[in-house]
């Protein structure tokens, strides 16, 4: 069964033609080496919840807006190369010192699925 790579974050509004353009880079990169998908969605019906929202989860303000984003993998061992490939890859390099929003505040993690229709 595949393997997914999830993210959630807060872009600043001002940001998000930079944000596009990053994403755009990182999915090409992705996909070259070997990704199956990579999705980036920006906010549209996600409402600031009382006790816990996408927002709450980033501390978004304002003037920023949610990022959810996800990566699908053929497996975890597949998920592993490549990351490490995209890691090392020198197109990527200037956004990891230089990102578009508040990398302190992006929730990520790796999910196995259990059900896939």
């Amino acid at each position: 069964m595949s393997y997914v790579d999830g993210f959630v974050l807060a872009v600043p509004k001002a940001n998000i033609e930079a944000y596009k353009k990053m994403a755009q880079l990182g999915g090409q990169v992705w996909m070259e080496f070997g990704a199956l998908s990579y999705v980036e969605c920006l906010a549209d019906d996600v409402p600031y919840g009382e006790l816990t929202s996408f927002p709450r989860a980033v501390q978004a303000t304002e003037d920023e807006v949610v990022v959810f984003s996800w990566i699908t993998y053929k497996d975890k061992a597949s998920r592993d190369e490549i990351m490490a490939k995209v890691m090392a890859d020198e197109r990527l390099k200037p956004y990891m010192t230089d990102m578009p929003f508040d990398g302190k505040r992006m929730i990520f993690g790796g999910f196995a699925p259990f059900l896939e229709l």
